[in-house]
């Protein structure tokens, strides 16, 4: 299928066929809310995803996973890597484990140091704040800083941290929730400041995949034999192919003496990755790559469109990865939590910004990976709860079109 005939069967799917698949997004706040929080796209598998998940149910892989299909994920993981990013990685140091967050825990509890802080560049990924705290670790938050629109590191910010305890630098790339995608001398210069220290860094390169022309992703661990020794990395193929719920990411070993850890605490039964998420991890990484690069067109054209759709008063750059929103709404006096009144006053549900740490209140996160003209819907929403709260509020263009139980006014 073409690039435009894949976007307009995405245009048609309209709110209503999205609430009856019956997803997350979807269904957790009821009624004819728009889904725009949980990171999940709203676009179906690639086929060839499709077939194999019948093919492994019709035979019956619904057991434990099989070192046979756990080595067949580290194959087509590492071919991925190196036709994909040009990173050579052996497929014996790449292992299966069920999601990044429980890569994350495992790291925290096993590869630093007992008790230390970890170090936290935000706006981050929620859970990310929250799940140290579950394992008796306090976060050292290092908002991030605005140069010339973008989002950059505080490098002094984290040389601090580290400097004051800390140990482990969690390094989200493309980062969520901003969108950054960090250049080769970004890193390089990440991999200077931790070394110094004597620190590690988790590399989450989930939303590897999704990154926008002008911009390359480039795994952490492959800057130089420093940042390899010091990282460990966390993939997986759930967001680039929307397969979060099958549970299969990838922890990729660079050190050599981390290997022999992983292989007495990363085969525990909560930490072992699905079958099926094994199966159509497989099928992603060897045949997704064309219905990827067309996913991104659509994706592309989103986050253009949004940068039109949107009041001036928002602030807003267009992310350069990931298909999430970074909405500043300080102007609009709605409080360091915008996203109740969007929520009950628009019916869009997005993230809180202040869930993704301090410096997020008065922003949310909104996700775009969704029809377009639904897309639409939602900033009218958006703009038109807006208007009956401030009538005087200037607007940009919008759309008035009304999908799939998407009710809007005027």
């Amino acid at each position: 299928m073409g690039v435009d005939a894949m976007i307009r069967g995405l245009d048609e799917l309209t709110a209503q066929d999205l609430r009856e698949r019956g997803s997350l997004k979807w269904t957790a706040h009821g009624g004819d809310m728009i889904g725009a929080f949980v990171a999940e796209m709203d676009f179906g598998p690639p086929l060839a995803v499709t077939r194999a998940l019948h093919a492994a149910v019709t035979r019956g892989n619904l057991g434990y996973l099989p070192p046979w299909l756990a080595a067949e994920v580290a194959e087509a993981c590492a071919q991925w890597q190196l036709h994909r990013y040009g990173w050579r990685v052996a497929p014996e140091v790449i292992r299966p484990v069920a999601d990044v967050l429980t890569a994350f825990e495992l790291v925290v509890r096993h590869y630093t140091r007992p008790d230390s802080p970890i170090v936290l560049p935000t706006p981050a990924y929620m859970p990310f704040l929250t799940v140290p705290s579950l394992l008796g670790r306090r976060v050292i938050q290092v908002p991030m800083i605005r140069d010339a629109g973008r989002y950059v590191l505080d490098l002094d910010g984290i040389d601090r941290a580290l400097a004051a305890g800390g140990h482990l630098l969690v390094l989200c790339n493309p980062a969520n929730p901003v969108g950054r995608v960090l250049t080769v001398d970004e890193l390089a210069a990440v991999t200077e400041v931790v070394e110094r220290h004597g620190g590690r860094v988790f590399a989450d390169e989930i939303h590897a995949p999704l990154t926008y022309p002008g911009h390359r992703h480039v795994p952490y661990a492959s800057t130089s034999p420093t940042a390899a020794a010091h990282s460990i990395t966390a993939t997986s193929a759930s967001k680039g192919w929307n397969l979060a719920g099958l549970k299969c990411a990838q922890v990729i070993l660079t050190a050599p003496a981390d290997t022999g850890t992983w292989q007495r605490v990363g085969t525990t039964g909560s930490a072992l990755a699905s079958p099926l998420g094994a199966v159509a991890t497989v099928a992603a990484y060897r045949h997704g790559g064309p219905w990827l690069q067309e996913v991104l067109h659509y994706l592309d054209r989103n986050r253009r469109a949004l940068a039109e759709l949107l009041p001036e008063q928002v602030g807003y750059t267009p992310p350069e990865g990931t298909y999430l929103a970074w909405l500043d709404l300080r102007a609009l006096d709605l409080g360091d939590e915008p996203g109740v009144f969007l929520r009950e006053q628009a019916g869009v549900a997005t993230v809180e910004g202040a869930a993704c740490g301090e410096v997020g209140r008065g922003h949310v996160r909104l996700n775009f990976a969704t029809p377009l003209p639904i897309l639409e819907c939602a900033v009218t929403r958006i703009l038109h709860a807006l208007e009956r709260r401030a009538p005087h509020l200037p607007r940009r263009r919008h759309s008035t079109r009304t999908p799939g139980g998407g009710t809007v006014s005027g």
